[in-house]
């Protein structure tokens, strides 16, 4: 029963992620393409939490973690730059 939900859930995550990934290409500005980027980071660490679950092995969740630390210093990065227009003060 879990492996049928694990399953759908991966069908439904990679969904996401196209969905994401589309918003981010034809965003119609920047701060839309940016929230797309962070919403993909998202997307991407619940499909590789979801592959390990399936594969049962822990590489994947070590793989969500580094993804989810560069997808937050990312969105800051870029956002700080959006707003003031420089990254480094």
């Amino acid at each position: 029963m879990l492996n049928i939900a694990v399953v759908i859930a991966l069908t439904l995550m990679s969904a996401a992620v196209a969905l994401s990934f589309w918003r981010l290409l034809r965003g119609p500005s920047l701060p839309d393409r940016i929230l797309a980027l962070d919403t993909l980071y998202v997307n991407t660490i619940a499909l590789l939490i979801l592959l390990g679950i399936h594969l049962t092995s822990p590489l994947y969740f070590e793989a969500a973690l580094l993804i989810a630390v560069m997808g937050f210093v990312g969105t800051v990065a870029a956002c700080k730059y959006l707003l003031r227009g420089d990254i480094i003060e």
